[in-house]
């Protein structure tokens, strides 16, 4: 089938535009039979992809939060020394004060450095376990990553080996796609695209099969079906929407126009 026309041509058979249909229908649904074979790998390669991005966010994440806590835990150990410092220096000014009210004013100092320890003391204690619960994770999550990268290598080289197979035949079709979309009108070229499009299994086109619709499966009335087999209109499917061809489309002689 050979024929060639643009939307204004006039003269071009129905029949002929019905078997550039269905010729691009069978193409379609050979494309689809390849990509059934690659089956989810594409999405599952894309998922793994996008789960190790975020492992690794978080990973980086988490990097930054220990070292965080890690300065907060030192600042917090200079802070004991200082008050420590601190401690001794008013212990020892004790012992020169000239009388009570300097000796309770350096008490309630030393009591102050006291609790300031002991509320370093706490959050070193704080921090040093928050970070290890983060460095534990760390390290879950980077096992977790290295199971993903093993996984994902694993997925793309079956998906390359299942491209590697199928890309010059799929390459192939496609070509005749385009070629058969280039000979027909762009009103029957849209509208196969959207039935396609919202067709569950992909198919725009589809025979009579059984005095029923081959896509839906709802019976067909004799007098539809032979105005189908005439081949002198469009006809789709009332339940389905796809349209409607006889099983001899390609039959060049069965149902040709004068």
């Amino acid at each position: 089938m050979n024929t060639q026309y643009r939307e204004e041509d006039k003269t071009v058979p129905i029949s002929e535009k019905l078997k550039a249909l269905f010729e691009l229908q069978t193409v379609a649904s050979d494309i689809d039979k390849i990509k059934t074979l690659r089956g989810e790998l594409p999405l599952e390669v894309q998922d793994l992809e996008d789960d190790i991005t975020g492992l690794k966010t978080r990973i980086s994440n988490f990097d930054d939060d220990v070292k965080t806590l890690e300065t907060s835990i030192q600042n917090r150990k200079s802070a004991i020394k200082e008050s420590e410092a601190l401690i001794a220096k008013y212990t020892e000014q004790q012992n020169n004060v000239r009388n009570n009210r300097e000796y309770d004013s350096l008490s309630k100092e030393i009591e102050f450095q006291k609790l300031e320890i002991e509320l370093s003391e706490k959050r070193i204690k704080e921090f040093t376990l928050e970070m290890n619960t983060k460095k534990e994770t760390i390290e879950s999550s980077k096992a977790q990553l290295s199971d993903r990268e093993e996984d994902l290598e694993r997925k793309k080289k079956e998906l390359d080996e299942i491209t590697a197979e199928t890309k010059i035949e799929e390459e192939k079709l496609k070509s005749k796609g385009e070629k058969i979309e280039g000979m027909i009108e762009t009103r029957l070229l849209t509208a196969f695209k959207r039935i396609r499009k919202n067709a569950r299994n992909g198919l725009a086109v589809v025979t009579v099969q059984r005095d029923a619709c081959g896509g839906c499966f709802n019976k067909i009335p004799p007098q539809r079906q032979m105005d189908i087999a005439n081949r002198k209109k469009i006809i789709v499917c009332e339940y389905c929407g796809r349209i409607l061809v006889d099983k001899d489309i390609m039959d060049v002689e069965a149902g040709a126009e004068d």
